[in-house]
């Protein structure tokens, strides 16, 4: 059974995979593994700081609604 997946481990996981790749003894099949593990993980990045900011938008809309209706 594989753990959720959070933004905290997938950045951490992207600052890991980073450092590995600049150590340039890494062999490049293993370094393009890497690469594309990087680029799934950063794409799980993106849309959950995306979800986020629609999130804090959404709230932040609301919550002026309701200073107004009070």
């Amino acid at each position: 059974m594989s753990e959720k997946l959070t933004f905290e481990k997938a950045f951490a996981r992207l600052v890991e995979i980073s450092n590995i790749l600049e150590d340039y003894e890494n062999p490049l099949e293993s370094s393009l593994k890497l690469y594309e593990e990087a680029t799934k993980l950063r794409k799980f990045c993106e849309d959950f700081i995306s979800n986020a900011k629609k999130t804090i938008n959404k709230l932040n809309i609301d919550s002026k609604e309701s200073t107004k209706t009070e």
